[in-house]
Protein backbone atom coordinates (compact mmCIF):
# COMPACT_ATOMS: atom_id res chain seq x y z
CA UNK A 1 0.00 0.00 0.00
CA UNK A 2 1.24 3.41 -1.08
CA UNK A 3 1.15 6.63 1.28
CA UNK A 4 -1.19 9.00 -0.67
CA UNK A 5 0.37 12.23 -2.28
CA UNK A 6 -1.64 15.21 -3.26
CA UNK A 7 -0.84 17.08 -6.09
CA UNK A 8 -2.01 20.63 -8.44
CA UNK A 9 -4.09 17.97 -10.81
CA UNK A 10 -5.77 15.93 -7.84
CA UNK A 11 -6.55 18.84 -5.20
CA UNK A 12 -10.45 20.40 -5.38
CA UNK A 13 -10.52 24.08 -3.49
CA UNK A 14 -13.68 24.56 -2.18
CA UNK A 15 -15.25 27.63 -1.02
CA UNK A 16 -16.33 28.44 2.62
CA UNK A 17 -17.68 31.71 4.22
CA UNK A 18 -17.02 32.91 7.80
CA UNK A 19 -19.08 34.98 9.90
CA UNK A 20 -16.52 36.98 12.14
CA UNK A 21 -19.65 38.48 14.28
CA UNK A 22 -18.78 38.22 17.94
CA UNK A 23 -15.62 36.37 17.55
CA UNK A 24 -12.32 36.55 19.41
CA UNK A 25 -9.45 37.76 16.54
CA UNK A 26 -6.95 34.56 18.07
CA UNK A 27 -9.80 31.99 17.64
CA UNK A 28 -11.45 33.08 14.03
CA UNK A 29 -7.46 33.21 12.86
CA UNK A 30 -6.95 29.62 13.40
CA UNK A 31 -10.03 27.78 12.26
CA UNK A 32 -9.55 30.01 9.24
CA UNK A 33 -5.53 29.64 8.56
CA UNK A 34 -6.20 25.79 8.99
CA UNK A 35 -9.76 25.57 6.36
CA UNK A 36 -6.88 27.83 3.98
CA UNK A 37 -4.04 25.11 4.69
CA UNK A 38 -6.28 22.03 4.19
CA UNK A 39 -5.62 20.40 7.21
CA UNK A 40 -9.79 19.29 7.46
CA UNK A 41 -8.82 17.07 4.34
CA UNK A 42 -7.69 13.52 4.54
CA UNK A 43 -5.88 14.25 1.56
CA UNK A 44 -3.80 16.99 3.58
CA UNK A 45 -0.21 17.21 1.99
CA UNK A 46 1.88 19.42 3.95
CA UNK A 47 3.92 20.44 0.82
CA UNK A 48 1.11 20.95 -1.40
CA UNK A 49 -1.59 24.20 -1.80
CA UNK A 50 -4.87 21.28 -0.91
CA UNK A 51 -6.82 24.00 1.22
CA UNK A 52 -10.05 26.19 0.61
CA UNK A 53 -10.60 29.24 -0.35
CA UNK A 54 -12.45 31.29 2.62
CA UNK A 55 -14.25 34.29 2.74
CA UNK A 56 -14.37 35.92 6.25
CA UNK A 57 -17.31 38.96 6.88
CA UNK A 58 -18.05 41.09 9.40
CA UNK A 59 -14.56 41.55 10.06
CA UNK A 60 -15.28 44.93 11.75
CA UNK A 61 -17.05 43.13 14.63
CA UNK A 62 -14.49 40.80 15.77
CA UNK A 63 -14.15 41.10 20.03
CA UNK A 64 -10.53 41.34 21.38
CA UNK A 65 -9.84 39.89 24.90
CA UNK A 66 -8.58 42.42 27.62
CA UNK A 67 -7.52 45.75 26.72
CA UNK A 68 -5.75 44.63 23.81
CA UNK A 69 -7.75 47.28 21.59
CA UNK A 70 -5.66 49.98 23.53
CA UNK A 71 -2.81 47.72 24.33
CA UNK A 72 -1.94 45.33 21.07
CA UNK A 73 0.42 47.47 18.80
CA UNK A 74 0.92 46.63 14.76
CA UNK A 75 4.21 47.72 13.63
CA UNK A 76 5.60 48.48 10.38
CA UNK A 77 8.76 49.79 9.21
CA UNK A 78 9.61 51.62 6.14
CA UNK A 79 13.59 50.93 6.05
CA UNK A 80 14.52 53.90 7.09
CA UNK A 81 16.14 55.46 9.97
CA UNK A 82 13.32 55.92 12.09
CA UNK A 83 10.43 55.15 9.83
CA UNK A 84 8.74 52.81 12.31
CA UNK A 85 4.72 53.32 11.99
CA UNK A 86 2.94 51.85 15.32
CA UNK A 87 -0.67 51.58 15.05
CA UNK A 88 -3.08 50.37 18.10
CA UNK A 89 -5.81 48.06 17.68
CA UNK A 90 -8.41 50.57 17.90
CA UNK A 91 -6.89 52.67 15.06
CA UNK A 92 -6.48 49.70 12.36
CA UNK A 93 -10.29 48.96 13.22
CA UNK A 94 -11.37 52.46 12.35
CA UNK A 95 -9.08 52.99 9.41
CA UNK A 96 -8.90 49.99 7.98
CA UNK A 97 -11.23 46.86 9.58
CA UNK A 98 -10.23 44.24 7.45
CA UNK A 99 -5.99 44.23 8.04
CA UNK A 100 -6.37 42.96 11.63
CA UNK A 101 -7.94 39.87 10.35
CA UNK A 102 -5.57 39.84 7.33
CA UNK A 103 -2.39 39.91 9.03
CA UNK A 104 -3.70 37.58 12.13
CA UNK A 105 -3.78 34.59 9.14
CA UNK A 106 -1.05 35.90 7.28
CA UNK A 107 0.73 34.88 10.82
CA UNK A 108 -0.47 31.38 11.19
CA UNK A 109 0.47 30.27 7.44
CA UNK A 110 3.75 29.68 5.81
CA UNK A 111 6.10 32.68 5.13
CA UNK A 112 7.46 30.80 1.55
CA UNK A 113 6.33 30.66 -1.66
CA UNK A 114 3.69 28.30 -0.98
CA UNK A 115 2.54 30.35 2.08
CA UNK A 116 1.95 33.53 -0.92
CA UNK A 117 -0.57 31.35 -2.70
CA UNK A 118 -2.24 30.37 0.49
CA UNK A 119 -2.72 34.24 1.14
CA UNK A 120 -4.39 34.57 -2.04
CA UNK A 121 -7.25 32.13 -0.93
CA UNK A 122 -8.30 34.88 2.06
CA UNK A 123 -10.88 37.27 1.28
CA UNK A 124 -12.09 39.67 3.70
CA UNK A 125 -14.97 42.01 4.15
CA UNK A 126 -15.89 44.81 6.53
CA UNK A 127 -19.42 44.16 5.90
CA UNK A 128 -22.07 41.16 5.61
CA UNK A 129 -21.98 41.36 1.94
CA UNK A 130 -19.22 39.97 -0.61
CA UNK A 131 -19.14 39.69 -4.39
CA UNK A 132 -18.32 35.47 -4.35
CA UNK A 133 -22.08 34.32 -4.36
CA UNK A 134 -21.65 32.59 -7.73
CA UNK A 135 -18.68 30.12 -6.24
CA UNK A 136 -22.07 28.92 -3.81
CA UNK A 137 -19.63 28.82 -0.32
CA UNK A 138 -20.96 27.07 2.24
CA UNK A 139 -21.16 28.84 5.57
CA UNK A 140 -18.47 26.97 8.27
CA UNK A 141 -19.38 27.73 11.88
CA UNK A 142 -15.94 28.34 14.24
CA UNK A 143 -15.84 27.30 17.29
CA UNK A 144 -16.20 29.48 19.90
Amino acid sequence: MKTFMANNQTVQHGWYVVDATGLTLGRLATQVASLIKGKHKPTYTPHVNCGDNVIVINAEKIKLTGNKWDDKLYRSHSEYSGGLKTVTAKTLMATQPTKMVEKAVYGMLPHTKLGDQMRKQLYVYAGSEHPHAAQKPQEFKVEA
